[in-house]
């Protein structure tokens, strides 16, 4: 059931308990944690109350409840992966899920270092046979 059919003030009332990620990124674990508790409960709550045959704002509000905790789990998980990249920032050897993604070509290509190097036969050649320049008449 959406929440198409509510009514203007009823819809507000179940708008009012989402959840912000910009307000989240403020908070510790701990208060996440409990934040992501206390979502929890209520969409137990409202799942009950939705068997019980429970008010039409109970119904809608169960998917805003959902992404709500979608949400916590997102921040959560983001703050500690940053707190992870810090930690490894100076190591030689970084997770490989903390890793630039990219793609497989771009992670196996040649550094610009690499692909700038070039023999010591290459570079004798280079010298000894510059390239030659012609004169063009018109």
């Amino acid at each position: 059931l959406g929440s198409a059919h509510l009514s203007p003030q009823r819809l507000r009332r179940t708008m009012a308990a989402r959840v912000k990620a910009h307000e989240l990124r403020g908070l510790t674990k701990a208060e996440m944690l409990k934040k992501l508790d206390e979502l929890k409960t209520e969409l137990s709550q409202l799942r009950v109350a939705s068997v019980t045959g429970g008010a039409a704002s109970k119904l809608a509000k169960i998917k805003i409840v959902r992404k709500g905790i979608a949400r916590v789990l997102t921040v959560y998980n983001q703050t500690q992966k940053a707190k992870l990249r810090e930690t490894y920032a100076d190591s030689k050897y970084m997770p490989l899920d903390l890793r630039a993604k990219k793609t497989r070509k771009m992670r196996r290509a040649l550094t610009k270092d690499e692909l700038s190097r070039v023999t010591v036969k290459a570079l004798k050649k280079k010298q000894n046979f510059p390239m030659r320049r012609f004169a063009v008449t018109a």
